[in-house]
């Protein structure tokens, strides 16, 4: 079995003097990816010994930034899409496997007015390109925050938040095509009307003392690979970020 970890971890030199190195220790995982860095190269001192690890900076200082520790090394590596308006902002690493390719991705956020959605829909439709083209030559295990709570269920206050950022039709729309081209979200597929399941809480009005989250970070696989996941968790009992880390099960044997 292989397990992987996503987690946002929103600043990881923030999160490391939470216990980062302690957290990422104990869960243990084949595969640890991050997003939200907010790292150029050189600005942190992190190492764990048995795992091969990538990193893909923005060019904006403090700004995303995304990194996979890999227990196993990969075939190849790519970072971002090979479009270059897309490809400064650290959003993307794809690993290949044998069996598999590998991925980690932030998703540009729209913003609270809303004035990078269409640039949203873009990079939406080309990554949903990217991903297809890829599941042409084998299976896609895809994570990260994907700034987007897909339905009703995935957020606690849907009816108030149906024109903001992260649940407008627009967005919610393009992770539907997504689906629809040949893709699973993996905890709906283990757990279709498991409800108060979130992995982002705001800071404020005590939203994570209250639960009142949205699920925005995701483990979406290619069809083709289904019937390989074990489990798909949540683990919002994980501090240190206004997001908690999310896992796949999934077996390859």
């Amino acid at each position: 079995m292989l397990k992987m970890i996503s987690w946002n971890v929103n600043g990881l030199r923030a999160v490391q003097k939470k216990g980062f190195e302690e957290i990422f220790k104990e869960l243990d995982a084949d595969f640890f990816c991050v997003q939200e860095t907010k790292l150029q190269e050189g600005q942190i001192e992190i190492d764990f010994p048995s795992y091969t690890e990538y990193w893909n900076y923005a060019e904006k200082k403090g700004y995303s930034g995304t990194a996979i520790w890999a227990k196993k090394p990969a075939l190849n590596v790519t970072y971002g899409m090979g479009k270059k308006e897309h490809d400064n902002e650290g959003r993307l690493i794809t690993l290949e496997y044998e069996d598999f390719y590998f991925i980690t991705c932030y998703t540009p956020n729209s913003k609270r007015d809303l004035t990078r959605l269409s640039y949203r829909e873009e990079w939406e439709d080309d990554f949903r390109t990217y991903l297809s083209e890829l599941k042409k030559k084998k299976p896609v295990i895809m994570c990260g925050d994907l700034n987007v709570a897909h339905e009703n269920i995935d957020l606690k206050n849907w009816k108030t938040n149906q024109k903001n950022s992260g649940f407008t039709p627009e967005e919610r729309a393009k992770f539907s095509e997504l689906l629809a081209a040949g893709f699973i979200d993996t905890f709906r597929y283990k757990y279709p009307e498991v409800e108060g399941a979130y992995s982002w809480w705001s800071y404020q009005f005590n939203a994570r003392k209250n639960n009142a989250g949205w699920r925005i970070d995701y483990f979406v696989v290619s069809e083709d690979i289904k019937d390989k996941i074990i489990d798909a968790k949540i683990l919002p009992e994980i501090m240190g970020s206004d997001h908690c880390p999310v896992e796949l099960d999934i077996n390859f044997a």
